[in-house]
């Protein structure tokens, strides 16, 4: 290898030296000449012990040109074997008894959303969400970048399924966003059932809501432990089973409630 790739950059004297050297003059008394040596800018003088002769700079950035290219050649070569030793993984993690430790308390929201949207921009296979609550209404500008990144996932081949309130049905602002997601190639269904407030991605991410610490209502938790992960996938199975396909629901046939 090309000792002058491990060599510290030129010094301010380095150069002055050089300059002195290509003049046909000694370099100072003292001066350490190891790094012009090192890029060949100069060469000892077989005639003349304590002499240099001057090399060319234009064959000194070609050599070290060179060199630098043959390095990025090897690193390349070694960065494109992660992938596959990546997929390795497929062959050992079915053979351990555990996933390793696996989830992460997010305090906020915010800390939640932001969570969500860097896994489900991410995700490549299947993005299932349970939303039990009744409906209310949210922000618009929220209630687009829902649907633009369930029609990103959509289009990149992500099978999505949600399921709701059944009461969403009769919310304009949340049926206006179903029918969006239904249009673009989600499935939606519908469930009276009390059920937690969950969402799985590509079987290898949850979240859910926080049942740890109390007090901390808007907190939540992201599962990405093997064994709770696969739990809560089975737990969502179920769910779909027991609901109503939200094509099927027709309007409200009861009148309101009187104040009698």
């Amino acid at each position: 290898m090309d000792r002058s790739r491990g060599e510290p950059p030129l010094t301010d004297d380095d150069f002055e030296t050089y300059r002195q050297i290509a003049t046909g003059q000694s370099p100072p008394d003292g001066h350490d000449v190891s790094r012009l040596l090192a890029l060949r800018l100069i060469d000892r003088d077989p005639y003349a012990p304590s002499g240099y002769i001057p090399g060319d700079p234009r064959m000194a950035v070609q050599s070290l040109t060179g060199g630098l290219l043959g390095d990025l050649e090897a690193i390349v070569a070694r960065v494109s074997q992660i992938p596959a030793l990546e997929r390795l993984a497929e062959h050992f993690d079915p053979q351990r008894l555990y996933g390793g430790p696996g989830s992460e308390y997010l305090a906020t929201t915010a800390q939640m959303n932001a969570r969500l949207g860097e896994i489900s921009a991410a995700a490549h296979s299947d993005f299932c969400a349970v939303q039990p609550g009744e409906p209310a209404d949210r922000d618009p500008a929220i209630l687009r970048l829902g649907v633009e990144r369930t029609r990103a996932a959509l289009q990149r081949g992500v099978q999505v399924r949600s399921i709701y309130h059944r009461s969403a049905h009769e919310h304009d602002q949340t049926r206006d966003y179903i029918h969006a997601m239904i249009a673009d190639g989600a499935e939606v269904r519908a469930s009276t059932l009390p059920g937690p407030r969950l969402v799985i991605i590509d079987r290898q991410h949850a979240f859910v809501d926080n049942h740890v610490i109390k007090g901390e209502g808007n907190s939540g938790w992201h599962l990405f432990d093997r064994a709770a992960v696969a739990w809560a996938r089975s737990i969502f199975e179920i769910f779909w089973d027991h609901a109503t396909r939200w094509q099927d629901i027709g309007p409200a046939t009861c009148d309101p409630l009187s104040e009698r």
